[in-house]
């Protein structure tokens, strides 16, 4: 059992020394490759152009969050220019508001103008009619007093032997109160027809300056919704070039993020390489360790077995 034992303990230390020697060949391969590269110009080439690409990175990355600041400049400067723009709109809408108002209003007094001059031409047409009825009054009763008169004058005639009785001033006097009173009454209708002619042509003036402010309004109205539609086409644009900007720097940030994403990754890479490479070497350090202490024991083993063969029999 202990010729098995030492058999079976003799192979593991052969193996390790085989792969103890393994890693010592590898050691010393790898250690000439460090010094190669160490004394290699191509190695500090490369340590160059590597920081080069990483200086190039860094500055590429400063740039692009220069130009995310200045895109949020812009970007604010837009929304400021789009605040106005929506102020000027809404200032716009009131006075579109109000110019509607006022044009409703100037349509009502053109309304109510119109009421009032159809019952101005009614009563001018009424009181028309009215003078041509008091015209034929006037005439009837013209022609009866003229009748009465030549009546009158037949039975003067036929009494020419009284003419203390006859009176003819009291006749003369009645015709001529009637026609004060015809004069009186056709002054009164001409004065009250010219007020009424006056009261139409002031009426018809009204009118006119209704119908002129509400052309002045259409006309106010119609610039402000020329001044509201290209105050819609600027807004079109600066939402439309806002939201180009907006794309344009989200593709920036995508392309960033990306790119520190990546950067991320390969140091998460190197982390990793690096931390394998500190295991490789505690599991090479723990492995000599324990070949170490192997070596000592099978050599302290060797040692007791030859003491006890060289030792004499007895």
């Amino acid at each position: 059992e202990e010729s098995l034992q030492m058999w079976d303990l003799n192979k593991r230390l052969e193996a390790y020394l085989a792969r103890v020697k393994f890693l010592e060949e590898e050691n010393e391969v790898l250690r000439a490759e460090i010094q190669s590269a160490k004394s290699c110009p191509a190695g500090d080439l490369w340590r160059a152009k590597y920081e080069e690409e990483l200086r190039a990175l860094r500055d590429a990355l400063d740039h692009a969050f220069r130009e995310k600041r200045t895109a949020e400049l812009a970007r604010d400067n837009l929304y400021e220019e789009v605040q106005q723009v929506k102020s000027r709109c809404q200032k716009e809408q009131a006075a579109r508001g109000e110019a509607k108002k006022l044009l409703s209003l100037s349509k009502k007094e053109l309304e109510e103008e119109k009421r009032a001059q159809i019952w101005l031409k009614e009563r001018a047409v009424q009181l028309e009619k009215e003078v041509g009825a008091l015209l034929e009054v006037h005439e009837e009763e013209k022609a009866g007093l003229e009748q009465e008169i030549a009546s009158f004058s037949q039975s003067l005639e036929s009494f020419r032997c009284a003419p203390v009785a006859f009176q003819p001033v009291e006749v003369e006097d009645y015709s001529k109160k009637l026609s004060e009173i015809w004069k009186g009454a056709v002054e009164t209708y001409k004065a009250e027809v010219s007020q009424l002619e006056g009261s139409l042509c002031q009426a018809k003036e009204n009118l006119w300056k209704a119908v002129e402010d509400n052309q002045q309004n259409q006309l106010r109205l119609q610039l402000l919704e020329k001044d509201l539609a290209a105050l819609k086409v600027r807004k079109e644009m600066l939402e439309e070039s806002l939201a180009r900007q907006w794309q344009e720097q989200r593709g920036e940030a995508e392309k960033f993020q990306l790119a520190m994403e990546a950067l991320e990754q390969e140091k998460q890479t190197l982390r990793v390489q690096i931390a394998q490479v500190l295991e490789d070497r505690q599991q090479l350090m723990h492995l000599k360790m324990s070949l170490s202490l192997e070596v000592a024991t099978y050599r302290t083993l060797l040692e007791a077995e030859s003491t006890r063969l060289q030792m004499p029999p007895g």
